[in-house]
């Protein structure tokens, strides 16, 4: 087996945390701990350093567009950042966004001539369409999504959901699914654990305690889950509702959750980047509420499922594959009556929830060491495949762009070779000049003592 060195490209990553960066630290910390070699490139963040990481992290520049889509947006044709890839020597590149990260990558391949996987985690048609509101734009933009996603040499998607999402927006090419993994280990955490991590929070004993992990954002369903725990508190049932995560939606929905007057039930709380007392809230919790139909694998749901929490979620969505209702989760149409009659029906009867929550820990959990492990297993043929020949050079519309911008950047990377040779010669050149007039000057001395001490 050869030895992998792998470029991750991806446009975020720490401290920027989703699903997605999760999913890139995790392959690198994995692949170089097992004999490899990786190195992630994405965009700059200020104020952040990358030395705490055990693989190389590559920056290229960024603007700030946070406050439109929670990110910075890469701009990925630097030529110092790509002299510094050339010079990397890897044998894949692993594209894990199908945007200015694959165009990054589409550019690199060109110059190193190594196969270019792509990972499709998330339903981009729906976060073109809440960040371009014009409808020719956002036909622009999925053209230029699918082109980038139809020019890589191996598609992968981490769910069936997620393929036929890709097929949707017109993608006809094949695609591998290779599912992510869970960075938390099987099992529960003690009780001293769960009560320092919950500790201000208003979580009586016996009151069922429900749990949301991940962005605050509208398209996750908590509309949905709001509107549920209304009819619920309507219908005087008991419960404490806690949502960990931040995003920019957030602050709204704390104001929808005031206006429907939960304010005693519904908690929220920041983003929570410590694994162990993250691991400790879905101990705490009864039942974890993910009516998202927007994720394409739902990572969160397998990281309950590692502290046998089971899940509440849309039936046909990509969170929900692999559950059965009932058996490994539970399973709800896409509106609030499902969700709430869901919950009063569970509320009454925990021990069931709890045995459900031990054959969820069984049936869905994955190891990212086991993910990982399949992952590079296939790298290897895609390596192999493209050696031999068999992926057929796939031309699109952007490809000029691309190869301008490649080129560019080699005539770039040319000048900057020539100054730099100028500059060492002019300092070579002052040095030398120095040397000769702090010579002659020592001539002269010597010249003007003799004179001096002659009788």
């Amino acid at each position: 087996m050869r030895a992998l060195n792998v470029c991750l490209v991806n446009d975020s990553f720490p401290p920027l945390i989703d699903g997605v960066s999760n999913a890139v630290k995790n392959y690198a910390e994995i692949i170089s701990s097992n004999g490899g070699k990786a190195s992630v490139v994405t965009p700059y963040y200020p104020n952040t350093d990358d030395s705490v990481w055990p693989f190389p992290v590559i920056r290229y520049p960024s603007v700030d567009m946070t406050r439109l889509v929670g990110y910075r947006a890469g701009m990925p044709f630097s030529a110092s950042v790509m002299r510094r890839l050339q010079s990397s020597h890897f044998n894949i590149i692993h594209s894990h966004c199908p945007i200015t990260s694959t165009m990054l990558a589409r550019t690199l391949r060109d110059r190193i001539k190594a196969p270019l996987v792509l990972t499709y985690h998330t339903k981009f048609d729906i976060d073109i369409a809440n960040a371009v509101k014009n409808k020719q734009l956002q036909d622009i933009a999925l053209k230029l999504l699918v082109s980038n996603i139809s020019a890589c040499d191996e598609v992968w998607t981490v769910s069936n959901g997620a393929g036929d999402n890709l097929r949707k927006l017109g993608y006809e090419g094949r695609y591998v699914v290779v599912p992510n993994g869970v960075d938390l280990p099987k099992g529960r955490v003690n009780d001293e654990q769960i009560c320092q991590a919950t500790k201000g929070f208003d979580l009586p004993k016996g009151v069922p305690v429900f749990l949301f992990v991940g962005r605050m954002m509208w398209y996750k369903g908590i509309r949905l889950m709001l509107d549920a725990l209304r009819r619920l508190k309507a219908d005087g049932a008991d419960f404490r509702m806690v949502f960990i995560g931040k995003g920019t939606d957030k602050d709204a929905i704390k104001a929808y959750a005031r206006s429907l007057c939960l304010d005693d039930k519904v908690f929220f709380s920041p983003a929570i980047h410590d694994r162990e007392v993250l691991r400790a809230w879905y101990c705490r919790a009864d039942l974890f509420l993910f009516p998202s139909t927007f994720d394409t694998n739902g990572l969160v749901v397998r990281e309950a499922a590692a502290c046998a929490l089971p899940s509440v979620l849309i039936k046909g969505s990509c969170a929900a594959e692999d559950v059965s209702d009932g058996v490994n989760g539970f399973l709800i149409e896409e509106n609030a009556d499902s969700m709430a009659a869901m919950l009063t029906k569970l509320c009454h009867c925990l021990q069931t929830v709890r045995q459900v929550g031990e054959s969820a820990q069984y049936d869905l959990y994955v190891s990212w060491e086991d993910s990982v492990k399949q992952a590079s297993a296939r790298y290897e043929t895609v390596i192999d495949n493209y050696q031999a020949g068999h992926y057929p050079k796939r031309e699109q519309f952007s490809d000029d762009m691309l190869h301008a911008a490649a080129a560019m950047m080699d005539y770039f990377n040319r000048r900057k070779d020539h100054f730099d040779s100028l500059k060492t010669g002019a300092i070579q050149m002052g040095a030398e000049w120095k040397a000769g007039v702090q010579k002659i000057g020592n001539q002269a001395k010597d010249k003007l003592d003799n004179v001096i001490r002659r009788p």
